[in-house]
């Protein structure tokens, strides 16, 4: 049985080996494995989980490159598709550590990832898969937004299934259209996890125990809202639980919320307490924040369990 599951966003990272510098004047870039859902599940899988992701990309070099490095990282490939017709996605970034990392986004015409139908989906993968991981992202255009809600009336709101707030203005054509597919998505899923301004898109506030609160409300068992150098808030009707960041020298933060995401798939599989899953989940995104790339970067348990026991740094 696939434990951690996930649907919605791959490409390739293009990214600079020169920190600091504007693309105008990079000259070497890295290639990486990338987009949000699928760099959950090669978190995930780092950690020992048995991972797939659901995704599609282009029928083209860089679609093969997608298959290689999954099945490189232990992630189970057989749910992705070719697109005839349109590109794999690429996505550029420039590096300017702590704070600034632009993204420069290519998925144009159209990115496969957003062609996933409904009537092609393993609904029986979906409805026994330990954890199920979806995006708001993969609401921002249809048939990929149709096949999130079939896969969560599937789920039937089973245990773990779990909604990242995940938002990028540049997929939307306003905050408040994805705000609203969200509180759509929110009445199907138990888990809700993303950052101040996530919340605020889903649920109109930024404040932190305000809108775990909001999330709470809008379904949701857990809530989670992470607050960067204020740490994270894991709410649920019955506890409350705040956790500190992890300092870190910051090389390149993008994909630290991912890693965040495969070690609390791990910690809720696992059954941990929540103050202990939020605490482990913190370190792994510490951990990748000080790296330079995403599905690279994602620690092992060994790797998380050295930071949080004082051994090593992030």
């Amino acid at each position: 049985m696939t434990e951690v599951l996930t649907i919605g966003r791959v490409g390739v990272d293009i990214y600079p080996l020169q920190v600091g510098v504007s693309l105008r004047e990079v000259e070497t870039f890295g290639k990486y494995l990338g987009g949000s859902a699928t760099n959950v599940a090669v978190a995930a899988s780092r950690l020992g989980r048995r991972a797939a992701v659901i995704t599609r990309t282009g029928a083209d070099p860089f679609g093969l490159f997608i298959h290689d490095a999954l099945r490189s990282y232990g992630v189970d490939d057989r749910h992705v598709t070719a697109v005839e017709g349109l590109p794999t996605p690429v996505t550029f970034c420039e590096i300017r550590p702590p704070e600034d990392f632009p993204l420069y986004f290519y998925r144009f015409p159209k990115a496969p990832d957003l062609e996933i139908y409904p009537e092609e989906l393993d609904m029986a993968a979906i409805r026994d898969a330990g954890l199920f991981w979806g995006t708001v992202t993969g609401l921002s255009q249809d048939p990929s937004r149709a096949a999130h809600f079939a896969a969560w009336e599937a789920r039937g709101r089973a245990p773990l299934t779990v909604l990242d707030l995940d938002y990028r203005p540049m997929f939307w054509a306003s905050p408040a259209e994805a705000g609203e597919w969200a509180g759509k998505a929110l009445r199907h899923v138990t888990v809700a996890v993303g950052n101040l301004e996530e919340c605020e898109v889903a649920t109109g506030t930024r404040e932190p125990y305000a809108a775990a609160e909001a999330l709470l409300d809008m379904g949701v068992e857990l809530a989670v809202v992470k607050q960067g150098a204020g740490g994270v808030l894991g709410m649920t009707a019955g506890q409350t639980v705040v956790v500190p960041p992890v300092p870190v020298e910051v090389v390149n933060g993008l994909g630290a919320g991912d890693a965040f995401g495969g070690a609390l798939c791990d910690g809720l599989l696992a059954g941990r307490d929540l103050e202990t899953t939020l605490r482990f989940a913190n370190a792994a995104g510490a951990i990748v924040a000080g790296r330079l790339a995403c599905a690279p970067a994602m620690p092992t348990s060994e790797e998380v369990e050295a930071v949080l026991s004082g051994k090593a740094h992030a």
